[in-house]
C-alpha cells in the first residue's frame, strides 16, 4: 500500500465503492444504501481509499436529523466504511475515518455520530451518544451508537432522538 492515497469520490467510481462495500460486509445491503442515497442527491462525504489506481476503500457521511429544534448543530452520521478484506487491520479505516472527519470540519459540520464497533471508534473521540442525550432511531445497544463533537461544546444544547436518512431504511447492519 505504498501508493495508498484517500480522495473524494469521483464519477465512475460507483462499481468499485459498491465491490468495496459488498466484500467488507459480505452482502450488497450497504451498496444499495449508497446507490440510493447518490440517486437522491443527498449531500454528503463520500471518499475513497486508492492504492495505485484500485480503490481499496470507502467512507460515507450523511446529514443526519435532530429531533431537538434548539440544536444548534450541523451533524452528520458516519457509515457505511469499509476496506477489503484483505486490507483490514492495517490502520486503512482509522485513516478513512481520520480523513472523514476533518473534510466534515472543512464544510462546517460540528459532530458526528455513528453505529459501529465501541473498541474501534473511540480512537477519534467518539463517546456513547447518551453522554450527550442523544438517542438513536433504531433499536440498537447504547455503546454501538456513538457521538463526537468537531467543535467542542456544540451538542451542549441538543438532545433527543438521531434520524438518518430514509435510504438506510431500518436498523443498519454496519456493525
Amino acid at each position: 500500500m505504498s501508493t495508498l492515497h484517500v480522495r473524494p469520490e469521483e464519477p465512475g467510481d460507483e462499481t468499485a465503492i459498491a465491490r468495496v462495500n459488498d466484500a467488507a460486509f459480505g452482502q450488497p445491503d450497504e451498496s444499495r444504501i449508497i446507490a440510493a442515497i447518490r440517486h437522491a442527491r443527498h449531500p454528503n462525504i463520500s471518499l475513497v481509499a486508492v492504492d495505485g489506481s484500485e480503490i481499496v476503500g470507502h467512507i460515507l457521511f450523511t446529514p443526519v436529523a435532530l429531533e431537538s429544534a434548539e440544536c444548534p448543530a450541523v451533524v452528520m452520521g458516519l457509515g457505511p466504511m469499509a476496506v477489503l478484506p484483505a486490507l483490514q487491520r492495517r490502520g486503512l479505516g482509522s485513516r478513512l475515518v481520520r480523513e472523514g472527519l476533518a473534510a466534515c470540519a472543512r464544510t462546517g459540520c460540528t459532530a458526528v455520530v455513528v453505529v459501529g464497533h465501541p473498541e474501534f471508534y473511540p480512537r477519534f473521540g467518539f463517546r456513547p451518544a447518551s453522554s450527550f442525550a442523544l438517542r438513536c432511531e433504531y433499536p440498537v445497544p447504547d455503546e454501538v451508537f456513538m457521538a463526537v463533537e468537531l467543535v467542542p461544546g456544540t451538542l451542549a444544547e441538543c438532545r433527543g432522538l438521531v434520524r438518518y436518512l430514509a435510504e438506510f431504511g431500518g436498523a443498519p447492519d454496519t456493525l
